[in-house]
């Protein structure tokens, strides 16, 4: 791990950390064990190591937040449109797939649900929990969900995580000061918000009581 955050820092000088930040989250859709939230912080980390943090403006051997930011939140939302339509078109063998699994299943029905009451929370909430935005992004795809569904919820929630993970590691640097430390505990936090998403979407929806009127 520790040699794997030492090669990143090594790329944060270079344009090629935009590169790698993309290709990562692009494909994390498909291979969920990819570090990418830690590569954004890390990347965000050496940003606000920087003169930047000091003094608001970034130097060239430094990442950019802002393009960070947007480089992280366009490759969220392409793997998802990518996920989405290959699962549009995996017909009948996928959805046989989805029925094995009881966690597919209920995850389909419950953001079948979502997105027809016209609220994609889940698909926000989904995009922070581990595998979240896979079992979203093809659930979404195999019931033949709308485009203008799952993709706008698709770009807040790509948005939120990206700004969420850059937040994390630039602000982090700048408040506890060694950038160390500032990435395990922003590393930390990021898993802590995996976790809580997680626990969020297995909870069962209460179901609602109709009210009885008396005479």
């Amino acid at each position: 791990m520790l040699e794997s955050l030492a090669r990143v820092g090594s790329l944060t000088g270079t344009p090629w950390i935009y590169v790698v930040v993309a290709l990562s989250v692009l494909l994390d859709v498909f291979l969920p064990v990819l570090p990418s939230g830690v590569l954004i912080v890390t990347a965000a980390t050496a940003a606000a190591a920087g003169s930047g943090a000091a003094t608001g403006h970034v130097p060239h051997d430094v990442p950019d937040i802002l393009a960070l930011t947007l480089c992280a939140a366009t490759a969220s939302v392409l793997g998802d449109l990518v996920a989405y339509r290959l699962a549009w078109r995996g017909g009948a063998r996928l959805d046989r797939a989805i029925a094995r699994s009881r966690r597919l299943s209920t995850a389909q029905e419950r953001l079948g649900a979502a997105l027809s009451r016209g609220g994609g929370a889940l698909v926000v909430l989904a995009r922070f929990a581990p595998a979240g935005r896979s079992v979203v992004s093809f659930s979404a795809g195999a019931t033949r969900r709308r485009p203008r569904e799952f993709l706008p919820w698709s770009a807040l929630a790509g948005l939120s995580w990206a700004s969420y993970s850059v937040a994390l590691g630039y602000f982090g640097t700048r408040w506890l000061g060694a950038a160390w430390l500032a990435t395990g505990v922003s590393v930390a936090a990021l898993f802590g918000a995996g976790a809580g998403a997680a626990y969020l979407m297995r909870r069962e929806p209460k179901p609602t009581r109709a009210r009885t009127r008396t005479p």
